[in-house]
């Protein structure tokens, strides 16, 4: 956990004033100088947050965080409980709680940054990619916190989620402004709203890329899944919306947001920002981008695909609406690079192509292989699994959406967590006839090698699924496991 240098000194009886938290032990004298979600993280001085979970309560490893020096601790009544030895404070919801103090405690950092959040099902990695990129470019020292990775400056840490905890994601602002970052561009996720991680957080902008088909394991409906993201864009989080208003819940979202609302296009002329133009070529594509007050922006990319087009519309738009000059993005355009795990191509000198992507929902599946047969003339030779534990409804979609897309399809494990694959994989080919040369092979490495070894010259071989990641989770075991790694492996056996 990154923290700033110069720790805040609070009154714990000033903490509890702010979130009108009860408190029946004596609070004066404490002070709290920072504040952990995580017992193994705790510091001397800190408050630890006790928050019930699914399968644990945090209060349970309270005497842990006392041990390592936690001051006080913040919980409901039934982890109040289980503390002995430490005030402790008890909120109604101690989620929301955690991420007000967090703010509170650190003096509102998001607020001294220019702060961009991204939100959407699908994109949400690219558009902050390449936001950081064009800001860095362009001279303006910048943050990023996101999937793959927590950049500060030219410091790079791994990511343990899309968003961090409150405590953990108001730390980190706090050491970016301590660095003298001038922009914070991190990515939202709907687990994070609706777990009240970004309670206390505020953004200059934020963006809405889409919504499809996922996490309805968490969220039961696309409606509950909606709401959840829309309520990032109130005048609580945020003061600029910006909209792809070419998903059908982006329509919706830009009529229902209090926001002030800039539209984002591929092809409708009347959206704020939008294409004129698109000339692909076997490199990219050429573009003319129009924006706010007749803004025309003529450059070059080599991002592929329309919703890769999507993704940059919406970074270079907000990029222009947070200060960077729009002739300097038009030359730092060509530059521009995708997020790691997104079409990201394994190279050896073989005569096809081999990519991994990140795409794990029906319509990321679609527009990944849709994007793909516009650069190949050859045969397109995916390989897909899904993962256990998550919204099983989405499993058989991803299949349809594999045999659709591909023209030979592999279905594979992903990370089967507490599952069977082989249970997983009876779902998702339960409406699909697979006959040869497409294949169902649980094992991940060896689907791999398979589709390697149908690749002829001119072929596109695309791994899905698990884009950047390392590991695959089995049994609650995470294994060595990086799809780039596989298939260079593979493409080396073949030769």
């Amino acid at each position: 956990m990154q923290r700033p240098l110069t720790n805040s000194s609070k009154p714990l009886s000033a903490v509890s004033s702010v979130i009108a938290a009860q408190c029946a032990d004596a609070t004066e004298g404490v002070n709290i100088t920072g504040i952990s979600q995580s017992s193994s993280d705790v510091i001397s001085g800190d408050l630890f947050i006790a928050l019930p979970g699914e399968k644990f309560h945090g209060a349970q490893f309270a005497s842990d965080a006392i041990a390592r020096g936690a001051v006080a601790v913040l919980t409901d009544s039934a982890g109040a409980a289980m503390v002995t030895g430490v005030p402790v404070l008890v909120a109604e919801n101690p989620r929301r709680a955690a991420g007000v103090i967090s703010a509170w405690l650190y003096e509102e950092p998001m607020r001294d940054l220019y702060s961009i959040g991204v939100t959407g099902t699908n994109g949400k990695t690219t558009v902050t990619t390449l936001l950081h990129q064009i800001m860095q470019a362009a001279g303006r020292e910048s943050g990023l916190i996101g999937t793959v990775e927590t950049r500060i400056g030219s410091d790079v840490l791994t990511s343990k989620r899309t968003t961090p905890e409150s405590a953990d994601l108001q730390a980190l602002c706090a050491v970016m402004r301590e660095r003298h970052m001038r922009n914070l561009i991190m990515e939202v996720s709907s687990h994070a709203i609706s777990l009240e991680r970004v309670r206390g957080s505020h953004f200059a902008v934020v963006g809405f890329t889409n919504l499809s088909q996922d996490h309805l394991d968490f969220h039961k409906s696309m409606e509950e899944y909606f709401q959840a993201k829309a309520r990032l864009f109130t005048f609580e989080y945020a003061d600029l919306a910006v909209i792809n208003i070419d998903d059908v819940y982006g329509a919706r979202l830009a009529v229902l947001t209090e926001l002030p609302v800039l539209t984002l296009s591929r092809n409708h002329t009347k959206a704020t920002w939008h294409y004129s133009s698109i000339t692909r070529d076997y490199v990219g594509a050429s573009v003319a981008i129009r924006g706010s007050g007749g803004i025309l922006i003529e450059s070059k990319t080599t991002l592929h695909g329309g919703f890769n087009y999507d993704n940059l519309l919406m970074a270079v738009a907000i990029a222009v609406e947070s200060g960077v000059d729009p002739i300097d993005i038009a030359a730092i355009m060509p530059r521009l690079t995708g997020a790691a795990g997104r079409l990201e191509a394994v190279h050896l000198g073989q005569s096809f192509t081999a990519l991994v992507d990140y795409a794990h929902s029906p319509d990321a599946v679609a527009r990944v292989l849709e994007t793909v047969h516009e650069i190949t003339q050859g045969n397109v030779i995916a390989v897909l699994g899904c993962g256990g534990d998550r919204d099983t409804s989405k499993r058989s979609l991803m299949g349809i959406a594999l045999r659709d897309g591909a023209d030979i399809a592999i279905y594979t494990s992903d990370n089967p967590r507490s599952e069977k694959p082989e249970d997983i994989l009876v779902q998702m080919v339960l409406d699909i006839d697979v006959q040869a040369p497409n294949e169902v092979i649980t094992d991940r490495a060896a689907a791999i090698k398979a589709a390697v070894n149908h690749a002829q010259s001119g072929d596109v071989v695309i791994v899905l699924g698990k884009g950047h990641e390392k590991g695959q989770e089995i049994a609650g075991v995470v294994h060595s496991f990086d799809d780039r790694i596989e298939l260079a492996r593979a493409i080396e056996d073949k030769k």
